[in-house]
C-alpha cells in the first residue's frame, strides 16, 4: 500500500485561478469555496457597475490571493489517499482562455469605435459599440465603458444636430444652443472629428431656399466671435460663402414683395460688403427700382394730402425720377389743391401719377379784373350798380420728374357777365363773379400746361 499524500498544489492553484473556487473543492473546503464565490461575484459586479480600472486591479489582486491561498493550503493538507485528475487544467485553462478572448474581443471593439470616431462617423462608432455584451462589461468593464463614453458623446451630437436643423428655419436661439452643445463635446478629448462632421453636415445644407433667412444665418455665423476656433473658423467661412448670394436673393424677394426700403438696404449691403461680386450690377438696378418705387409712394401720399396751396405736394413738392419729360401740347398733368375749376378741364389734359409730367396746384379763387358794371333794380324798385369780375386763381406748376417749380402765376378766368336776370339773397350785391363756361376755364389754364 502507498501512504497518504497531499493534494496536488498545482491543481488546487489552477482550480482557484479560474476564480470559480474549484481548488477549495479539491481540498474539501466547501466553506471557503462559497466564501470565495461570494467575493468573486461581488468584485465582478463592482467592476460591471463602476467600470473603473481600479476595480480590475482589485479582481487581479483577488485572483492572485486565491491562487496563492490555494497553493498554500494544498501544501499543508494531509490527504488520505491519491486523487486522480487533480490537475484541473480542463476547467481552469478554458475559463482563463475564455476570459482572455473576451478581453481581446473587447479591445478589438474599442479599436473599431476609436477608428470610427477618428473618421468622424458617429454611426459607425455606435454600431461597433452595440457589439459589446454583458461578458465584455464583466471581464473588460473599463474598455466597454470607454466605448460607452463615445456613444454618449455621439448622442449629444445628435441632439446638437437637431438644434442645427432648427437653425435652418432661421431660429437663431436654436443655432446658439447647438453651438454651445458642440463646444461642450469638442472640449472633451477625441471628439474633434465627430464634431467637425456634425457641423459640416449642417453647413453643407446652406444656403436654404429663403434668401432673407440665409442673410440672418450668415450674419449670425459671421458675428460669432467666441468659442473654439474649430467652430468659429468653419462658421466664418460659410458666412463668407453664402453671404453675397443671400443678400442678392433677399433683395430680390423683398423687391417682389414691394418691401422697397428693406430691399434697397439689403442691396446696399451687398455693394458695401462685396463690391466686386458679380451680382453688383443687379444690385444697383434693384436699388434704382426701389428708389423709384419709394419716390412714387412719397409723391402719391403728398398728392393725396394736397387739398390747398399750403398742404401736401403744394407745400412740399417731391420728385419722381421716372416721370416723363415735359413736352408742350402733349404732356399730361395732375391737378390738386382747389379743384373747383380744374375739374372742368378736358380729360386728355390729365394723367395718372406715373405718366404725368406736371403737377398743377390751384389756390382758392379770388376776385380778378372788372369785366363790366351793370345796373339792376332790386326787389324794392331801387336801382343799383353791380360790377362783374373775372375769377383769379393762383397756380403753381411743378415738373414731376424733378420736383422743381416751373410756373408761379395767377390766371384769370373770364365768363358771362351782366345777365338779364340776377339772382341774389338779401340786398343787391355791389360785386359778383362772372359765370365761366368750360371753354373759358380751358382758355385760362391752357397756357399753364402748354395747351
Amino acid at each position: 500500500m502507498t501512504g497518504p499524500r497531499e493534494p496536488d498544489p498545482l491543481a488546487v492553484a489552477l482550480g482557484n485561478a479560474s476564480l470559480l473556487g474549484a481548488g477549495y473543492l479539491l481540498l474539501g473546503r466547501r466553506a471557503l469555496f462559497w466564501a470565495a464565490a461570494v467575493v468573486t461575484a461581488a468584485l465582478l459586479w463592482l467592476t460591471y457597475a463602476v467600470a473603473g480600472t481600479w476595480c480590475e486591479l482589485l479582481v487581479v489582486l483577488w485572483w492572485a490571493a486565491v491562487v496563492a491561498h490555494g497553493w498554500w493550503l494544498a501544501r499543508r493538507h494531509p490527504a488520505a489517499g491519491p486523487r486522480r485528475g487533480q490537475r484541473v487544467l480542463a476547467l481552469a485553462v478554458p475559463v482563463l482562455a475564455a476570459a482572455g478572448w473576451v478581453r481581446f474581443d473587447a479591445y478589438g471593439i474599442e479599436d473599431r469605435v476609436t477608428d470610427a470616431r477618428a473618421d468622424g462617423s458617429c454611426r459607425a462608432a455606435v454600431d461597433a459599440q452595440e457589439e459589446v455584451g454583458l461578458r465584455h462589461r464583466i471581464v473588460a468593464a473599463p474598455v466597454a465603458a470607454r466605448g460607452d463614453t463615445v456613444v454618449e458623446a455621439c448622442e449629444r451630437l445628435d441632439a446638437a444636430a437637431g438644434y442645427l436643423s432648427g437653425g435652418l428655419t432661421g431660429d437663431l436661439d436654436m443655432l446658439e444652443a447647438a453651438f454651445e452643445r458642440l463646444g461642450a463635446v469638442l472640449g472633451e478629448p477625441g471628439n474633434e472629428r465627430t464634431v467637425e462632421a456634425t457641423l459640416d453636415r449642417y453647413l453643407g445644407r446652406l444656403p436654404t431656399d429663403d434668401g432673407c433667412r440665409n442673410v440672418r444665418i450668415a450674419d449670425w455665423l459671421r458675428d460669432r466671435r467666441t468659442g473654439p476656433k474649430d467652430l468659429t473658423g468653419p462658421a466664418s467661412a460659410t458666412a463668407a460663402r453664402i453671404g453675397p448670394g443671400a443678400l442678392a436673393a433677399c433683395g430680390d424677394a423683398l423687391l417682389t414683395d414691394e418691401e422697397w426700403a428693406d430691399a434697397r438696404d439689403v442691396y446696399r449691403r451687398l455693394l458695401d460688403e462685396h463690391p466686386g461680386d458679380g451680382r453688383a450690377d443687379d444690385a444697383r438696378e434693384g436699388i434704382r427700382k426701389a428708389d423709384l418705387a419709394l419716390e412714387l409712394i412719397q409723391v402719391g401720399n403728398l398728392l393725396d394730402e394736397a387739398d390747398g396751396m399750403d398742404s401736401g405736394y403744394c407745400r412740399n413738392p417731391a420728385r419722381y425720377s421716372a416721370a416723363p419729360a415735359y413736352r408742350k401740347g402733349r404732356s399730361g398733368a395732375v391737378f390738386v389743391g382747389d379743384t373747383e375749376y380744374t375739374d372742368k378741364l378736358p380729360e386728355e389734359w390729365r394723367a395718372d401719377t406715373p405718366e404725368a409730367a406736371l403737377v398743377v396746384c390751384a389756390d382758392e379763387t379770388e376776385a380778378g379784373d372788372v369785366v363790366e358794371t351793370c345796373r339792376y333794380r332790386d326787389h324794392e324798385g331801387r336801382i343799383g350798380r353791380v360790377r362783374f369780375n373775372k375769377l383769379a386763381v393762383r397756380v403753381k406748376t411743378y415738373a414731376l420728374r424733378t420736383g422743381k417749380l416751373v410756373t408761379d402765376r395767377t390766371v384769370q378766368i373770364g365768363g358771362e357777365s351782366c345777365p338779364g336776370t340776377l339772382g341774389y339773397f338779401g340786398a343787391l350785391p355791389s360785386r359778383m363773379a362772372v359765370t365761366p363756361s368750360d371753354a373759358d376755364v380751358r382758355d385760362a389754364f391752357g397756357p399753364v400746361v402748354g395747351r
